[in-house]
């Protein structure tokens, strides 16, 4: 029997923001995630199913028509792009999903012989790739049994085929270097004297021309080799050392450019000139400040192992 008054128990509430709210929350934001991860299992399934044909459209395919390089000189007179994606079987239609694609360029282009450095490789969509390079210029032709082989400035050795005979013509002569390349077009030629002779055409380079010079001859090798210039009409121009390694006894870089210049504007030399010969100028610069007033029976003099000038 109930007793007057008495109020029953109420049915339990919770507060906000309580169980039931966490409960509720959970089982929304587990909704959501339930919902993402049906959408990328069937985006695989179909991928898996039809990628295959996704990937074969023209917009997704990278072909060697669509390669555009940048950076080819006059001088070069292959196809380089042609060639590098041949030589490396990348000459086919290529995925753009490959995430190897921009290394395998930038790979292909790096080894050719004509190119010096790769500085950039892009591939966008649709279907294309930008190669920028920085290519390989010819200095002089080294003179080899049976023929000529063009190197550039640090010796390093050029495909023979890129050239006609004129052009090859164009270029100075150097003679006198018995050595072959050690590797094939693209490596060093692997002889110091092929390096000194490319340093003396290139510091020298401004006055063929004018001078009618044809030709960079070893006459003395060794460390310090001698190198003349020689003109289409025979006459040599002794010219020393290479760059760098000139002797005490020979005049410096700078003099011996300066005095081809001089030289250079008379037109080609008619007699022999030798541009090792120390000036008259240097050797007074040379010589200490009253040098011949020095009295003979002085300290300094009577000193062993010194010698004065």
């Amino acid at each position: 029997m109930r007793q007057a008054g008495r109020r029953q128990p109420e049915a339990a509430t919770e507060p906000a923001g309580g169980v039931g709210s966490f409960v509720v929350e959970r089982r929304s934001g587990l909704g959501v995630l339930a919902v993402a991860i049906a959408a990328i299992v069937a985006g695989g399934f179909a991928w898996q199913r039809f990628g295959p044909d996704v990937r074969q459209q023209p917009e997704f395919l990278l072909r060697p028509e669509n390669v555009i390089l940048t950076g080819q000189p006059d001088w070069v007179n292959v196809d380089i792009a042609a060639e590098a994606l041949r030589d490396a079987s990348l000459d086919a239609s290529l995925p753009l999903d490959d995430p190897e694609l921009a290394r395998r360029l930038a790979r292909a282009f790096d080894v050719h012989p004509w190119v010096r450095s790769v500085d950039r490789v892009e591939v966008k969509s649709p279907a294309a790739a930008f190669v920028t390079i920085t290519c390989r210029e010819p200095v002089a032709m080294v003179r080899v049994p049976g023929g000529l082989l063009p190197v550039d400035g640090e010796g390093v050795v050029l495909p023979s085929d890129g050239f006609t005979p004129e052009e090859a013509a164009s270029y100075p002569v150097v003679a006198g270097v018995s050595s072959l390349p050690q590797g094939p077009a693209g490596a060093a030629w692997g002889d110091p004297v092929v390096e000194q002779a490319v340093a003396v055409v290139a510091v020298t380079r401004p006055e063929w021309q004018p001078l009618d010079l044809v030709e960079c001859r070893l006459v003395t090798a060794g460390q310090h080799g001698s190198w003349e210039l020689v003109n289409a009409s025979g006459m040599a121009i002794a010219f020393g050392s290479a760059p760098g390694q000139e002797r005490r006894d020979e005049q410096g870089m700078a003099e011996k450019i300066a005095t081809l210049k001089q030289l250079a504007t008379a037109g080609p030399v008619s007699e022999p000139v030798d541009l090792r010969e120390v000036s008259p100028h240097r050797e007074a610069a040379a010589a200490p400040p009253n040098a011949a007033e020095a009295p003979a029976d002085s300290a300094t003099a009577e000193e062993p192992g010194l010698t004065l000038p």
